[in-house]
């Protein structure tokens, strides 16, 4: 029996539960420490408006199907699962029926990184997909904006061992967003699990 999720329900347009106590704070503070040594880290660089950047964070891509996963015009190939992100994944089994078959990990190593307006609509994850993410590190902001009504924005702080489910017709109708912050803050890893078909 999953724990009741914090209440994002009023939300128009959308299915976004949040799990704060996914993990405990154990679970939580070993898989961070393990996946910041071990993860093959990379930083792609961005191809906006005509100009070419490195993008604000460092990547990683699981999967167990060999497909590769592209957006923002980065093609990347999965390595295979390890016995970590595959137990992680067969935990959020209990919150959701969806059976990932890829997982996308972010690595912001302080308050310059951050991920820009965007919505995992691409089409490889098919109609109406289903978003599991985790939280591990540092505290950051997760913020939403409707794309249609632009008097509908929110934020919520995703902490450290939390899980986040976006699903139904939450990437048709908003973007979202982890911003750049000037506050001192430490690393944060941010798996998203996601189906590529």
């Amino acid at each position: 029996m999953s724990p009741d999720p914090y209440d994002l329900a009023s939300l128009p347009d959308c299915d976004i539960r949040l799990y704060p106590d996914f993990l405990t704070a154990k679970e939580a503070d070993l898989m961070f420490r393990t996946l910041l040594e071990d993860t093959p880290w990379r930083q792609d660089d961005i191809r906006i408006f005509g100009k070419t950047y490195a993008q604000p964070r460092l990547t990683a891509l699981y999967g167990q199907n060999g497909k590769p996963y592209t957006y923002s015009g980065i093609t990347m190939h999965p390595l295979p699962f390890t016995p970590l992100l595959n137990g992680l994944r067969k935990k959020i089994a209990a919150y959701t029926p969806t059976e990932f078959t890829s997982c996308l990990l972010n690595l912001y190593r302080d308050g310059r990184d951050s991920n820009g307006w965007h919505a995992d609509d691409e089409k490889s994850l098919g109609t109406k997909p289903v978003i599991a993410s985790v939280s591990l590190g540092e505290v950051r902001r997760f913020k939403l904006k409707h794309r249609h009504d632009k008097s509908l924005r929110t934020g919520v702080d995703l902490p450290h061992g939390s899980l986040l489910l976006m699903q139904g017709d939450t990437q048709e109708k908003w973007l979202h967003e982890i911003p750049k912050t000037r506050r001192a803050v430490g690393p944060r890893i941010n798996l998203t699990f996601r189906k590529i078909s």
